[in-house]
């Protein structure tokens, strides 16, 4: 397997070492498993480079995690290992800790709300992570995060009492989570369905397409009807990846990596409202909690903003995305959709 590996790898660096005339192949990683939504819109983008270049621009996947965890893909694309890396809200937040305050816990109430902030907040956000040596390619989001538990639960406190999974690679979550008062139990996500099966870990937060591609939900089989938190994704490229991209490529190449993300968006969150459908044929519990104590959940989360701005979101980043918000609610526009 190692010398497989090891054959791959010089395989890719000699036919682009050799080859600079016939076009530039470009590395991206991805733990999207291959055949998902999320690695098909990585296809369509890589075939339409390759279209709209002429095939000067090929770019080659490596879906699954097979380059490691998103933490370490950033960190090869750093090191030139790999040119571009798709990440999602786990790995944001690593290539520039402003990204959290798209993570805020209960801060967003629709995807409306949500789209308002991000668009206005983005370009913020996209001059941050060129300051890191990251050029924003596409946005897309996984949904929103929803606790996942073994046995029924309505309240934070309940959830509290619980051994919860948070990524190993995930440190601001982790902190996040430990201001809100969670017993998090950091493991590599792979791990997630082997720890459930041994009681390591009793309750998980992810969005429900992830609960059924991998079918944790089997293992914990309650959710709560509680939108937690959006889930955001965006594809980067190193900047010196992407200046190596002849320049009257690059506007044609950007507009069209834009677009695979955008019209990905509305079709990720209706597959997501179809995950909750199909897992509760299957036998997932929805646990849907009454007004009272969703005031207490939002109460709770937003008592440890204080705590959270400056220290896991940059104060002006924090500020600017409440304020957003807040404007988008005060414009009257009404949260529709889940």
């Amino acid at each position: 397997m190692r010398n497989s590996i090891a054959v791959q790898a010089v395989v890719l660096a000699l036919s682009a070492a050799v080859c600079p005339a016939s076009g530039q192949v470009l590395r991206l990683g991805t733990i999207a498993p291959e055949g998902t939504y999320w690695h098909e819109i990585l296809l369509e983008t890589a075939q339409q480079w390759r279209k709209i270049s002429g095939g000067k621009v090929r770019m080659t996947i490596f879906p699954g995690g097979v380059q490691g965890t998103e933490a370490e893909m950033l960190r090869k694309v750093r090191f030139g290992q790999l040119h571009a890396v798709a990440l999602s809200g786990v790995g944001l937040p690593e290539a520039d800790k402003s990204l959290q305050c798209l993570a805020l816990p209960m801060l967003y109430e629709s995807y409306e709300e949500f789209d308002y902030v991000l668009e206005r907040v983005r370009p913020q956000l996209e001059a941050r992570l060129e300051q890191q040596g990251f050029i924003v390619l596409q946005w897309s989001d996984a949904g929103w995060i929803h606790f996942f538990t073994k046995r029924p639960a309505t309240t934070l406190a309940e959830i509290r009492r619980m051994k919860l999974f948070i990524s190993d690679s995930d440190p601001q979550a982790e902190q996040i989570y430990k201001e809100l008062g969670f017993n998090p139990v950091p493991i590599a996500s792979k791990e997630i369905l082997t720890m459930l099966q041994t009681g390591v870990i009793e309750a998980f937060d992810v969005p429900p397409l992830f609960a059924l591609a991998n079918q944790s939900f089997a293992l914990a089989n309650h959710m709560i009807d509680v939108r937690w938190s959006p889930l955001a994704a965006a594809t980067v490229i190193s900047r010196k990846a992407w200046e190596g991209i002849a320049p009257a490529l690059r506007p044609t190449l950007l507009e069209a990596a834009r677009a695979a993300g955008e019209q990905s968006r509305g079709k990720i969150r209706k597959l997501g409202d179809e995950a909750v459908i199909e897992m509760q044929k299957r036998g997932l519990n929805v646990i849907r909690p009454d007004s009272a104590a969703l005031a207490k959940w939002r109460s709770e989360a937003e008592a440890a903003y204080p705590k959270l701005r400056g220290a896991v979101v940059p104060a002006e980043i924090f500020d600017e995305v409440v304020r957003l918000r807040n404007e988008f609610r005060r414009s009257g526009a009404p949260p529709r959709s889940k």
